[in-house]
């Protein structure tokens, strides 16, 4: 292996490479988690074989290779495994609905469910991009494949196991339906996995470690590893090592160890890839013949005649007025404070507040807990885990049941 010199990096430096935009210091944790979620989505299992030699670089150098990657045209394999330590989601979500309510209307080709399978269990995708108006994602099953092909104006889903087509027009943004103004995301969070690796990177500061921990080989690629480690005790993200393509500056694999131990919380890399420009068959399609072909429209409509649309875009914008957050703590120890809606805690086992399934969920996720704050219920998951307490407060972060305890004493 080369001796890559590691190279510890501050908050400061870091900020003037990447650009530190309005995220604050204290959702590093809740940025690298989304690092790892979107990376699923797109770039995701090591094959190691050997320790290239390569030149010497610092953190700093490498940060400033990612930054200026501008790599759009790729395609390729990738493997994902997740172990987040919650149950299956399978057939919970129904559950949660109102009245019980589970599929009805909706596609098997829709891609808000498909994708869902990604966040546990071990997955390989095939993924092709060619500049900001073509992509292709598929996910590999048993005798049975899932596509999602946008393709200019077209978002199109395919479920070869049900035989079912979702449709959708893109925003302009790779995103479907509606106006572009209604899916932008809010100024200052970030949108795609790169930004998002940029935002944590440049939240960075003197309760974090960037170093170079040497190199690897990333689907026959020479790359760096870069890890980003918390200097504070109590979270429970152990560590974050990005593979970083030597040539192109392109994150080829993304590992996220938990502080508890034990296999990583995400695993995500390419075993094959090729920067060259795919073959334009690969962002064409068709629906087959026979298949059920559901326009997003159509669902939007089914959604609001049954008001869940409405809810959600009150909800929505209850989210986008609220103005009680409180943090407490900051780097990888920060701690979210949020009023609960309504300002009650859970509804009573048995009360008929939550369906029998959804309680039994909720069970195996929680720990009765108890403190100066009074008392109240840990929802824990591998990395990010939550308070909810009796009197309606929220605590939240990518911090141990104690810490969220000691937080919640704290703000009593």
């Amino acid at each position: 292996m080369a001796p890559n010199d590691s190279a510890e990096t501050n908050g400061e430096a870091t900020g003037t490479v990447v650009g530190r935009r309005k995220a604050a210091r204290y959702i590093v944790p809740f940025a690298v988690a989304g690092v790892a979620a979107a990376t699923i989505g797109l770039v995701p299992a090591l094959a190691d074989s050997g320790d290239p030699e390569l030149p010497d670089i610092t953190a700093q150098e490498l940060i400033e290779k990612i930054a200026a990657s501008d790599q759009e045209q790729l395609s390729g394999t990738v493997k994902v495994s997740t172990d987040l330590g919650i149950p299956s989601l399978g057939g919970l979500a129904g559950s949660f609905a109102p009245d019980g309510a589970s599929g009805s209307g909706e596609s098997s080709a829709s891609p808000d469910a498909k994708l869902m399978e990604l966040a546990s269990g071990t997955h390989t995708l095939r993924v092709a991009a060619d500049g900001p108006d073509k992509q292709r994602l598929s996910i590999l099953g048993e005798g049975s494949e899932y596509s999602l092909v946008h393709n200019g104006d077209d978002i199109w889903g395919y479920d070869s196991e049900s035989n079912e087509v979702y449709h959708a027009e893109s925003d302009g943004n790779g995103r479907p339906g509606g106006k572009a103004e209604e899916h932008k995301a809010p100024e200052g969070v970030p949108a795609t996995p790169k930004e998002l690796a940029e935002e944590a990177l440049a939240a960075a500061d003197d309760t974090t470690s960037v170093t170079v921990g040497g190199t690897a080989q990333v689907a026959g690629r020479d790359a760096y590893k870069l890890v980003i480690k918390p200097k504070q005790s109590g979270s429970t993200i152990g560590s974050v090592t990005v593979a970083v393509d030597a040539s192109t500056g392109v994150p080829l694999k993304f590992t996220l160890a938990p502080s508890s131990g034990g296999k990583a919380a995400v695993d995500a890399g390419f075993t094959k890839v090729d920067f060259g420009k795919p073959d334009a068959s690969s962002f064409s399609f068709t629906p087959p013949k026979g298949a059920k072909v559901t326009e997003a429209d159509e669902l939007k409509a089914e959604a609001e005649k049954k008001g869940s649309a409405d809810k959600a875009r009150k909800d929505l914008g209850a989210l986008e007025d609220f103005k009680g957050l409180n943090v407490i703590g900051e780097g990888w120890n920060a701690v979210a404070e949020i009023e609960a809606p309504g300002g009650a805690g859970l509804p009573a086992q048995g009360s008929g507040g939550v369906p029998a399934e959804a309680q039994q969920f909720l069970d195996a996720l929680g720990d009765k807990v108890t403190g100066d704050f009074g008392s109240g219920t840990v929802f824990k998951t591998r990395l990010v885990n939550a308070l909810l307490t009796d009197d309606g407060k929220v605590y939240v972060g990518a911090v141990t049941k104690d810490a969220l305890v000691k937080a919640a004493d704290t703000a009593k």
